[in-house]
C-alpha cells in the first residue's frame, strides 16, 4: 500500500506528531526521550515564532499506521539577514522505509516551492536553541539534553534522495583529570586578573533569572554571525527562560562581567546530565519524572555544558577558559569525572582547542543537509 502523507490540523494529529518518535525508538538504548508538553508548544498560537516563521506539519501514513512526520519552517527573520529563499525540513523522522522519507521530504519541498523558495535546508528548527542537526556518528553514546540523537539510517536515505552537507557540529567527552583540571582553574584565575573580570556564581534560581536578559543579549551578540542564528525580540526572551530556567541547577551557571562597571562579558550553562532520567520519564514529568530528574541533579558523574558565549572583547583573551575553568571547580566539588560538551561547528577551531591539554574523545557528529529546489 502506498504511503500517504496527511497535515498536522487537529489536536490529535499535534500529540501524534509527538508520540510517532516514542514509538520509531522505543527499543533504543541511546534514545533521550523529550517532555512530550515541551514538544507540543510548537503548536500553540501564541508561540512567538509564528510572528516571523510560516509553518506547516504532516505525517506519513503506511497501511494505516503513522511512520513518520515532517515539518517546514520558512525563517523570514534569518532569510531577511542572509539574503537567502531557503526552506527548513525540521523534526523529521521516519521508519526505515525510502518511501516513507521520499514522500515526506517531497512533501515539504513542494509546500516551499509554492511559497517562493528555491533551497531547502535542515534539520533546522525556530533558532539556534532548537532542534537542530541530525546525528550521523556517535550512535553508541548517549546524548545530552541539548543535542540530538537519530537512527542510523536517517544519513543514508538523505543522501540518496539528493541531500549534501551544508555544516556539521561535533561532539566531545572530556575526562575530568585531577592534574588538568587543578591547571585550567589556575589559567582561568590568571586570565581573570589580567582582564581585570571576575565570576559571579549562584545559588538560586531567583540570583540567576535577574541576569537572564543579559544572559540572551550576550548571546545575540557573540553568534550573530554564527550560521542559523537570528536576534532574540522580548518574546523570544521569556518564552526561553520559561522553557529553560526552570530546569537549570544555578551552581553550574557562571557569568563573567568586567570588574569596572559588571558589563557581562561571558556565560557558560552547564547542568548534571540529565539524558538517563529522562529516559526514565518517558515523556512526563509527572508522575515520576520530577523525581528522577531531581536525583540527576543531587548526584551525578557527567556534566553537560550545554551553552557557552563570549563577548567579542575577549573571544581572543581567553574568555572560554576563564568560564570552564570556574565551572570546573564546581564540578570538582560534586564529583563530576565527565564532561559532555554540546555540538561546535567542525571548523572552530579555537574553541576545539581548548580540549587538547584533557584526555579526550570526538565521539558525536550531526549535520545540516541542504538541496536546491
Amino acid at each position: 500500500m502506498s504511503v500517504e502523507i496527511r497535515p498536522v490540523v487537529s489536536k490529535k494529529d499535534q500529540k501524534e506528531f509527538v508520540n510517532i518518535q516514542f514509538e520509531l525508538y522505543k527499543n533504543s538504548t541511546y534514545w533521550v526521550p523529550p517532555i512530550k508538553k515541551d514538544e507540543l508548544s510548537i503548536f500553540e498560537a501564541d508561540n512567538p515564532f509564528q510572528k516571523f516563521c510560516d509553518t506547516q506539519y504532516w505525517l506519513a501514513y503506511k497501511n494505516g499506521k503513522c511512520v513518520g512526520r515532517i515539518g517546514a519552517i520558512i525563517n523570514h527573520k534569518y532569510n531577511e539577514k542572509t539574503e537567502e529563499k531557503n526552506v527548513r525540513f525540521t523534526r523529521l523522522e521516519f521508519a526505515d522505509d525510502r518511501e516513507v522519507v521520499q514522500k515526506l521530504l517531497e512533501t515539504a519541498e513542494q509546500w516551499g516551492r509554492d511559497k517562493g523558495m528555491t533551497g531547502i535546508v535542515g534539520p533546522l528548527g525556530f533558532t539556534n536553541l532548537d532542534h537542530q542537526g541530525m546525528m550521523i556518528e556517535g550512535h553508541d553514546y548517549l546524548p545530552s539534553v541539548a543535542s540530538e540523537y537519530h537512527l542510523p539510517y536517517y544519513k543514508e536515505h538523505l543522501e540518496g534522495l539528493g541531500y549534501d552537507k551544508l555544516v556539521d557540529w561535533i561532539e566531545f567527552r572530556l575526562t575530568m583529570d585531577d592534574a588538568v583540571v587543578e591547571k585550567g582553574i589556575k589559567g582561568a584565575s590568571l586570565l581573570m586578573r589580567r582582564t581585570k573580570t571576575k565570576i559571579i556564581s549562584f545559588n538560586s534560581s531567583d540570583e540567576l533569572v535577574k541576569y537572564a536578559d543579559e544572559i540572551f543579549n550576550l548571546l545575540g551578540e557573540a553568534f550573530k554571525d554564527l550560521y542559523s542564528v537570528i536576534t532574540f525580540d522580548h518574546d523570544m526572551v521569556e518564552y526561553y527562560k520559561k522553557k529553560f530556567l526552570k530546569l537549570l541547577s544555578p551552581k553550574y551557571v557562571k557569568v563573567l562581567v568586567s570588574e569596572e562597571d559588571n558589563e557581562m562579558m561571558g556565560f557558560v550553562i552547564g547542568m548534571p546530565s540529565l539524558s538517563k532520567a529522562l529516559q526514565k520519564a518517558n515523556g512526563s514529568i509527572w508522575p515520576f519524572g520530577w523525581w528522577h530528574i531531581m536525583q540527576a541533579l543531587k548526584k551525578n558523574d557527567t556534566c553537560d555544558m550545554l551553552l557557552t558565549a563570549v563577548h567579542p572583547k575577549l573571544q581572543r583573551l581567553g574568555g572560554g577558559v576563564m568560564l570552564v575553568g570556574e565551572l570546573q571547580k564546581t564540578m570538582q566539588e560534586n564529583g563530576i569525572k565527565y564532561l559532555e560538551t554540546t555540538g561546535m561547528f567542525e571548523t572552530n577551531q579555537k574553541a576545539i582547542q581548548n580540549w587538547k591539554n584533557y584526555d579526550h574523545i570526538q565521539h558525536k557528529r550531526k549535520r545540516c543537509f541542504t538541496k536546491a529546489l
